[in-house]
């Protein structure tokens, strides 16, 4: 017989909604399990029950935005920093990137409950997503995201076949062993990682376990997302029919 799991909890699993939301929904009684309205906290469900929303939550889901920035290097990725400030900081009406006539205008309260899918550090540039909706948050940097990101990565030193090879498995950083990765060399001084992780500067830091020294790094994809055209300290948001 299977298990009851906390109806928050499977609405997470399910990609409903985040857990938060899912909380709030119950809260307001818009959540329904198996065609019953249930508004108690903390409940618990069969994972095998029918769970929906109500128009009005699913309305509130649809209306959620996703920005893509392309973050120059002097930001930091999330709370601002003595002498820098946060990349959320560049997402203005001025720096919106609209490459389609039909592309929604900017609105302030885009920038209210948006929070970082994942770091770049501040001598990093490249792709970065914000969001509202914690489905895409969790798509991203869950616990069990398989989502790659690829960077290219300007390197100082001398890669031997035996370093190339460490790069794509075998390296730990915190005592911990890496997921395996898919590192190719570009051309002498230049590399293209793809990684499933995100680890605090995990790729200068693999770098440097293997006598490299990263001089720029560029993320230029995460997942079906593409940084193309978008310009350095510009932004767009996702397309209703784009998918990480």
């Amino acid at each position: 017989m299977e298990d009851k799991i906390r109806l928050s909890r499977l609405m997470s699993m399910q990609g409903l909604c985040s857990r938060r939301e899912a909380d709030r929904f119950i809260e307001q009684g818009r959540v329904y399990v198996d065609g019953q309205p249930v508004c108690e906290l903390g409940i618990k469900v069969y994972p095998s029950q029918s769970i929906t929303l109500d128009a009005v939550a699913c309305a509130e889901q649809q209306n959620l935005v996703t920005i893509l920035l392309n973050k120059p290097v002097g930001y930091v990725s999330g709370q601002p920093e003595k002498g820098y400030l946060p990349a959320i900081s560049l997402v203005n009406s001025r720096s919106q990137y609209c490459s389609d006539p039909s592309t929604p205008r900017f609105l302030p309260q885009h920038l209210n409950h948006i929070a970082p899918a994942g770091r770049l550090d501040i001598d990093s540039q490249g792709m970065m997503v914000f969001t509202q909706d914690g489905r895409i948050a969790r798509q991203l940097i869950g616990e069990h995201s398989t989502i790659e990101k690829e960077y290219l990565v300007r390197i100082q030193g001398r890669l031997t076949n035996d370093g190339l090879a460490l790069l794509n498995h075998g390296l730990q950083l915190d005592g911990q062993r890496l997921k395996p990765a898919k590192v190719s060399r570009l051309n002498q001084d230049q590399l293209r990682f793809i990684l499933q992780e995100g680890k605090k500067r995990q790729i200068r830091r693999m770098c440097e376990l293997v006598g490299l020294q990263v001089t720029g790094l560029k993320r230029v994809r995460i997942g079906e997302i593409r940084l193309a055209d978008l310009p350095e300290s510009k932004w767009r948001y996702l397309k209703k029919d784009e998918c990480f």
